[in-house]
């Protein structure tokens, strides 16, 4: 009877595994939150620099072992080179908003990357969603539109220009949306260690020069404290065990089980803004949180498995992405 138990639970360990994975990125993701709100909150505007140093250790690290591998790169280096600069804009600009809002805006936000994701691989991958994950993806965005009204005065939402804040992120998630969609692509297709490397090489390159051009004033003008330098070097480690980690969430279980792990990483935000900076959550919060986890859990109840990834060779893109349809009949 034991044996029989093992044998038909035995596809349970590895969901297990995927959840357990999934919630280790989230409460990575809030570490990131926290210390890149810690580092706004003590003066320092330099983002591009924050992140910096997380892609510098990717590169260092995961470059080191593609060195070591000597092979040819499995997908083309330009579309690496769109990567690491789409992944580096979305990490400047949320990283940005922190100077103007709270971290609990900036997290629930981060939810706009859900929405953008199904408009980039509907008009770029061909995808098909059914009218239940619209609706899904529909309450996600009225949620987040509670923490809009609220930044905007209703419940004060913290920060010197909240709906600056907002703005930035949305921005950011758009950025985030495309570095997500071409990752998952490369991860499932190709080799984790060599999107992983390449991301940290180029987001280096791409960092380094919008520094030069965008942040080498405010660079200079820090006092370098031990606080600061212990959040940079919080932020980094914490980044550098997230970009690690999330290739395996998403080749494990895709970007839906993804997307659901890491919205806890949002409570983690209440809590930290509650208990570290003793500010007050408006009630408008709770109530986006609620709405967007619901729209998520229909969102992801009703998405299909086994969506073929399109083949990439020689640079070429070729996009046949099969539609994603109402459930069976059968299955009602």
């Amino acid at each position: 009877m034991d044996i029989g138990w093992w044998r038909n639970n035995g596809a349970l360990w590895p969901v297990l595994y995927a959840l357990f994975l999934g919630q280790v990125v989230s409460f990575l993701m809030s570490l990131m939150s926290f210390t890149s709100s810690l580092v706004a909150n003590l003066g320092v505007d330099t983002p591009l620099t924050l992140s910096f140093f997380s892609y510098l250790a990717l590169a260092l690290v995961y470059g080191s072992i593609l060195l070591y591998r000597r092979h040819k790169l499995l997908v083309p280096w330009y579309w690496y080179v769109i990567l690491g600069f789409v992944d580096v804009q979305g990490n400047y600009l949320v990283n940005k908003a922190y100077q103007y809002s709270s971290i609990t805006s900036v997290t629930l936000l981060d939810c706009w990357t859900v929405a953008w994701v199904i408009v980039l691989t509907w008009f770029f991958l061909g995808t098909r969603y059914s009218l239940w994950q619209f609706f899904g993806a529909a309450l996600c965005v009225v949620g987040l539109g509670l923490v809009l009204v609220s930044d905007a005065g209703v419940g004060g939402g913290g920060g010197s220009k909240p709906l600056l804040g907002d703005v930035l992120v949305i921005a950011g998630t758009l950025f985030f949306a495309m570095s997500n969609v071409g990752e998952e692509f490369c991860v499932k297709k190709k080799d984790r260690i060599e999107v992983v490397a390449m991301l940290g090489l180029f987001g280096t390159l791409v960092s380094v020069c919008q520094i030069a051009i965008l942040e080498r004033e405010s660079l200079e003008s820090v006092t370098w404290s031990a606080e600061i330098i212990l959040s940079f070097a919080g932020y980094g480690l914490a980044t550098f065990m997230f970009y690690t980690l999330v290739p395996f969430v998403l080749k494990m279980s895709g970007a839906t089980m993804f997307n659901l792990s890491i919205l806890t990483s949002d409570m983690w935000a209440v809590v930290i803004r509650i208990f570290f900076y003793h500010q007050q959550v408006d009630w408008l919060y709770y109530l986006s949180f609620a709405i967007v986890v619901v729209g998520l859990i229909i969102y992801s109840k009703i998405e299909k498995e086994g969506v073929p990834v399109p083949a990439l060779e020689d640079g070429n893109l070729n996009v046949q992405y099969q539609a994603i349809t109402e459930e069976e009949s059968a299955e009602s």
